[in-house]
């Protein structure tokens, strides 16, 4: 959250006003026991909790509310009433948490998080994750004994902390595979977790099941044959063009997104489920997983207004009813998002946002509301049902807003096999075709992989990553003006350029300097500081 906007080579434009800002807040120096050491909250909190007990009465962060007026005044008033809400929990019991008892696993979580996974029978997995977040991490060692610390972890308040509690019925009625999340409790003498235990007594978290083995699987994935990471995925695209992102279905997950406002979708927020396909193809399916930042309230305060604005941390986008920024919304994912949606048009973004629109009633709305802990409905349920119900009215809007947002710079990448680039320009638009004849190994006369028509009105350029294999970049241009600007990058291996017409807007880069053409200069090396395509992740 905010230990991200720390890290933004905008915060150090605009830091002096910021610490100037704080310290007329009051932070001072860090907070020492800034987390409380037990959750329950009411009478009988101060004594141990009954051996037998089966719930407790708790609050998930007492400490975000503890603030005057003056100081939310600066830093917003978030969901900080949320964060105090008294609420009754199940007290985790590992031997009845999950059909045949958990035992503790690995260790989890990145800088902020606290999680971890617990192992179940037929090699199911569970993850254990912390409503509250512990940012140090984030933040440089100088500065974890000030108050930037102070700030950095006051920012949790911003997130709605039994949002994702509210998923799963959106989702259902979306068609989009999810997690199912529910409460618990750690008691402060559990020591059932093992080396983790003393990270989780005292805390409330939430509980779900992940996607890891097919005796994981839900109705809706009933037909699944695997279940992978994104980076094995990844790496199975780009290795052959028989692996596919299932580009409707990751379209409509994205659309739900951002229909609640869930900014943090980068590629490390999804699992995925793979389907075989006719002809010896595989379509992997995105499942969102760690719905923490739904429904998000950060600009309410002087300096996190400031922090949001679009030159300095655009994603950090306020849920209300109206959208905001929405460029900024989807930032986050944008790595995972330029290879999971470049098939679709504009027209399919319409097309999925009418659908979305009409699957979401108000009914499914309310029911989804009702999940809420009783005292957190009553401060934000109304709220949040009435914001989601102006969002679903301009979703297509939105879903145009996003299209543009990708359709500007598109870059579109082969795969390790031999590819054949078919690019067609003309004055109002370019006409894009992949074949890969690979796949027409299993289906003969089948070895088209991509189509797709990108309009000068919508995009600016398009890149083209051939990666492996013995590429060829076919290259029309027909007509008169300034065609679309190309720019090609051969990659590894033997690639041709076969060039029809004007040369003018296109750039090429190559590895191996082989990638000439009659009347085109010879390709230049791609810059030290360009990313490679077929990277992992977005780090």
């Amino acid at each position: 959250m905010l230990s991200t906007f720390v890290r933004l080579p905008g915060f150090r434009r605009c830091q002096p006003a910021l610490l100037s800002l704080a310290l007329l807040a009051g932070s001072g120096c860090v907070r020492h026991h800034f987390y409380p050491p037990d959750s329950r909250i009411g009478p009988g909190s101060s004594t141990a909790l009954p051996a037998l007990a089966d719930s407790a009465r708790v609050a998930a962060g007492p400490q975000y509310n503890r603030h005057s007026g003056f100081y939310c005044l600066f830093w917003g008033r978030h969901y900080r009433r949320v964060w105090a809400a008294p609420v009754t929990v199940p007290v985790l019991r590992l031997a009845t948490a999950a059909p045949g008892g958990l035992r503790p696993g690995k260790s989890g979580g990145g800088y902020q998080s606290i999680s971890m996974t617990l192992e179940g029978t037929q090699e199911r997995e569970y993850a254990l994750r912390a409503l509250d977040k512990e940012p140090s991490k984030t933040l440089p060692k100088v500065l974890r004994l000030t108050f930037v610390l102070n700030v950095v972890r006051d920012a949790t308040s911003a997130a709605n902390p039994y949002g994702a509690l509210t998923v799963p019925p959106l989702a259902q009625a979306a068609g989009v595979p999810h997690t199912r999340p529910r409460l618990v409790y750690v008691r402060t003498d559990d020591a059932g977790l093992g080396t983790k235990s003393e990270r989780f007594q005292g805390k409330v978290a939430l509980l779900e099941e992940k996607y890891e083995v097919l005796a994981s699987r839900t109705p809706d994935l009933a037909g699944a044959t695997a279940f992978v990471g994104g980076e094995n995925m990844l790496k199975n695209v780009y290795a052959h063009p028989s692996y596919a992102i299932d580009q409707p279905g990751f379209l409509r997950a994205r659309l739900l997104d951002i229909w609640i406002g869930d900014w943090d979708r980068h590629e490390g927020q999804w699992a995925w489920a793979a389907f075989a396909e006719p002809g010896g193809r595989v379509r992997y399916q995105g499942i969102p997983k760690d719905r923490d930042q739904v429904y998000f309230r950060f600009d309410d305060g002087m300096v996190p207004w400031l922090a949001a604005r679009p030159f300095i941390a655009p994603q950090f986008q306020t849920f209300k009813p109206a959208y905001g920024n929405i460029d900024g919304l989807v930032k986050q994912a944008r790595f995972i998002d330029q290879r999971g949606l470049s098939a679709m048009t504009r027209a399919d973004f319409q097309r999925l946002a009418t659908d979305l629109q009409r699957r979401l009633p108000d009914t499914v709305i309310d029911r989804a509301m009702r999940r809420l802990p009783p005292a957190v409905f009553a401060l934000e349920g109304p709220r949040l049902a009435a914001a989601l119900r102006a969002r679903r009215q301009a979703l297509p809007q939105a879903a145009d807003a996003f299209y543009l947002t990708l359709a500007r710079q598109p870059t579109l990448g082969g795969t390790a096999q031999p590819e054949r680039f078919v690019v067609h320009r003309y004055p109002d638009s370019t006409v894009v075709r992949v074949f890969s004849p690979a796949l027409s190994r299993h289906q003969p006369g089948d070895s088209l992989r991509f189509r797709r028509t990108y309009f000068a009105a919508e995009t600016r350029e398009i890149s083209f990553d051939g990666l492996g294999g013995d590429d060829v970049f076919d290259v029309t241009t027909t007509g008169p003006g300034r065609p679309m600007r190309l720019r090609l990058y051969g990659g590894a291996g033997h690639d041709q350029l076969r060039l029809q017409g004007s040369a003018q807007r296109l750039q090429r880069y190559d590895e191996a300097s082989d990638m000439t053409a009659a009347g085109a200069r010879r390709p230049y090396l791609p810059k030290k500081k360009r990313r490679a395509y077929d990277r992992l992740n977005d780090d």
